[in-house]
């Protein structure tokens, strides 16, 4: 470009902003600007301030669409100011004069929208960077009608190989919906799970139940739409899918008979989170997690053991809490045979029922007090044991068969009892014929 050419395009540029601003319209749509930016500002205040979700900041805990309430509050200006710049846009071209100057107000208020959402939604320094530097610039483009020859210059750098072609624009594409696909499955994966867990009206397997359709459902929603953005044809993925299917079905039959395994377990109800369970192998713990392939167990160890969904169903389970929390527990014991038994079980009786974590009292029916019976006759003593009801698992937090061994002990020496150890009688046959030869 040389020098007259350079004046030339000058010289157009001062005319034209010479005719913009010796325009009427151009005052009028400024004028309309800031109108319809006053009036949305306005109407988005009182809105915030007459709804109670939008108006007070949710506490800490509080229900997860509480808080999406509370965020849309803050799109309410750009959202109305777009509606009523593009209604004002629509008006000027039917005035049969251009609002170019509208046209660039509604440009800033999306760019405001989609910036606030951002900023209340994208909680991933990295997403949110990455949607702010490279999703705006291409939404402005777009909205100026930039966008397609950034387009046409990216389909011309094409690598084609043999009769597959990759070009810039396809890659560039696949690479920004996708990471934008997976950013909101895994926010939706998110929220949605935090809306169910709420729901107090539900239990806690139909929630696991409920969690695990969605995740499911938005997870093949997600790949859908990634094929679909690829290109890929999905009728014909159709048929392909389904000879693929056949040969995956015997090589993955086990992790697809975890997940169906971990459908019933949910819907039958014959386990749910915070069960204590026993496995066949006799491992135990507590329920913490269902997860599509297993479940999480829980031991007093602190120790978490993957245990597959398949085992649950085909295994036998030991299931302590589920239908009762309350559990029937024994502690054994001796007493010499000297002892009055009858009299010591009553006081053994009254001590193991002052224990706070053992049921008792005349309210409690009588197969649930703590009772004491004689087990067996031993070598050294009576064999005793005490049986006794408590709420949850004697273990952990909960040891009450230890507190219980100790106040025994305490009550048998209070009384003058001894527990039994184990002793033998030598007896000597013919005593004369050995002090003879000492």
């Amino acid at each position: 470009m040389d020098i007259t050419s350079g004046s030339t395009v000058i010289e157009d540029f001062l005319q034209t902003a010479q005719l913009t601003i010796s325009d009427t319209n151009t005052y009028i749509q400024l004028l309309v600007i800031i109108g319809i930016y006053a009036l949305s500002y306005a109407v988005a205040y009182k809105i915030r301030r007459s709804v109670g979700l939008t108006k007070n900041q949710p506490l800490e805990g509080a229900h997860p669409l509480s808080k999406l309430a509370f965020s849309i509050g803050g799109i309410l200006f750009p959202f109305i100011a777009i509606i009523l710049l593009q209604i004002s846009t629509k008006v000027g071209e039917s005035l049969t004069y251009s609002p170019w100057l509208i046209e660039i107000a509604l440009a800033i208020a999306v760019l405001l929208f989609f910036n606030y959402l951002i900023d209340v939604f994208v909680q991933h320094k990295f997403a949110a960077s990455l949607f702010r530097w490279v999703g705006l610039p291409i939404l402005f483009l777009h909205l100026l009608d930039f966008l397609p020859p950034v387009v046409r210059a990216l389909e011309e750098i094409s690598l084609e190989v043999g009769n597959f072609s990759v070009s810039a624009y396809g890659v560039t594409r696949v690479l920004i919906f996708g990471s934008f696909l997976f950013w909101l499955g895994r926010t939706s994966s998110t929220f949605g799970t935090a809306v169910i867990k709420n729901q107090a009206s539900l239990d806690v397997p139909t929630k696991e139940v409920l969690i695990k359709l969605f995740e499911v459902g938005l997870f093949s929603i997600v790949m859908l739409l990634l094929l679909n953005v690829m290109g890929v044809n999905l009728t014909t993925l159709a048929v392909f899918g389904g000879a693929l299917g056949v040969g995956l079905g015997f090589g993955l039959q086990s992790i697809a008979a975890n997940f169906i395994s971990g459908i019933i377990i949910l819907l039958d109800r014959s386990l749910t989170v915070g069960d204590f369970v026993e496995l066949d192998d006799g491992q135990s713990g507590f329920v913490r997690e269902f997860r599509m392939r297993y479940a999480v167990l829980e031991t007093y160890d602190g120790k978490d053991i993957l245990v597959p969904n398949e085992k649950f169903i085909s295994s036998l389970i030991v299931n302590y809490t589920h239908k009762d929390p309350k559990q029937r527990y024994r502690v054994d014991f001796s007493v010499p045979y000297a002892t009055d038994v009858r009299s010591m079980v009553e006081f053994i009786k009254v001590a193991v029922a002052e224990h706070e974590q053992v049921i008792s009292g005349l309210d409690v029916p009588f197969e649930e007090r703590p009772d004491c019976e004689i087990d067996s006759f031993g070598d050294s003593g009576v064999n005793m044991f005490v049986e006794f009801w408590m709420m949850g698992i004697d273990d952990g937090k909960n040891r009450v068969g230890g507190d219980l061994m100790l106040i025994i002990l305490e009550t048998l020496k209070e009384n003058g009892i001894e527990i039994p150890f184990p002793q033998r009688e030598i007896k000597i046959l013919n005593p004369e014929k050995y002090t003879e030869k000492l």
